[in-house]
């Protein structure tokens, strides 16, 4: 964030090119619960996130928001079917486009982020997306690698079984 940016509490909706010209930024929380998509991917929507937006552009002109998003998402570990806090930091640096034309003029480390014309930016969404990509397929709670160890690899082992032909084949040698 720039020194010269102000911070703000969080509007609901933001003209984001007008908050690049004056090189805004934004904190703010939001329970999860009030995140209706994600929470339906966690095993409880208790908690919530705290975020940041800084709108600026950079050295070669290209505006941009600046995201930072923490939480601890509650879900369950489909290892051991019990419930933890995932710890999520995301730090996003999103360049602001009017068309996907705009997207190959992105410089690399910059993701996508497509606007009207008006500009207007619903920040709970914007903040509620990264949550979303941030929760795993499948939630595996840190430290049960034990369970691993454990139980094996996953890899069954069976027993040797005889041939059913080695009887035959027996036969076969078999003098008259």
């Amino acid at each position: 964030m720039s020194t010269e940016s102000t911070r703000q509490s969080v509007p609901e909706t933001l003209d984001a090119w007008r908050q690049v010209t004056a090189r805004r930024g934004f904190e703010g929380r939001v329970r999860l619960a009030s995140l209706e998509r994600l929470a339906d991917l966690l095993v409880e929507p208790e908690g919530e996130a705290a975020f940041s937006l800084d709108f600026d552009r950079d050295a070669l002109g290209v505006p941009y928001v600046g995201l930072v998003v923490t939480a601890e998402l509650p879900l369950l570990c489909q290892r051991t079917l019990e419930r933890f806090l995932l710890p999520v930091r995301i730090e996003q640096r999103m360049g602001l486009m009017r068309s996907e034309a705009e997207e190959a003029a992105l410089p690399p480390g910059y993701e996508p982020l497509l606007l009207d014309e008006s500009g207007e930016l619903r920040t709970l969404d914007l903040v509620e997306d990264e949550l979303i990509l941030a929760v795993p397929v499948v939630p595996v709670m840190p430290g049960t690698e034990a369970v691993e160890r454990e139980w094996g690899d996953g890899e069954a082992v069976e027993p040797e079984r005889p041939n059913p032909f080695a009887a035959l084949a027996a036969l076969k040698k078999r003098p008259d």
